[in-house]
């Protein structure tokens, strides 16, 4: 029997949640698409929990992570911010670092 070490890795701000592989996702989706709604259909979740994610980051970081336009002729839409691409970068970079760490690491019975 071979044992094989898993992980998470997820960042918090003040006891709470952060930044981790879903809600990386829920950015990602969103800087590609130009649109929460969008990017929510993309990744099969409820715009309602896109939303909550959203904000709990943009409560949760030190600047916002995104920001809104309003509907229109040309419709609304969501951007990220370069505070957002900045811990993004910051957060794929800190789970590459430990993927590889991890993938050298045995445990032997």
């Amino acid at each position: 029997m071979g044992y094989q070490v898993k992980y998470k890795v997820w960042v918090e701000a003040d006891g709470a949640s952060f930044l981790g592989s879903g809600r990386i996702k829920l950015l990602k989706a969103v800087d590609e698409l130009g649109s929460l709604n969008k990017a929510a259909k993309l990744l099969n979740i409820s715009y309602k929990k896109a939303w909550d994610l959203i904000k709990s980051v943009n409560d949760a970081g030190q600047e916002s992570m995104t920001t809104t336009t309003i509907g229109g002729s040309a419709g609304g839409g969501m951007r990220l911010t370069p505070y957002a691409k900045k811990m993004i970068t910051q957060f794929e970079n800190l789970h590459n670092h430990t993927s590889d760490f991890i993938k050298h690491q045995r445990i032997e019975s």
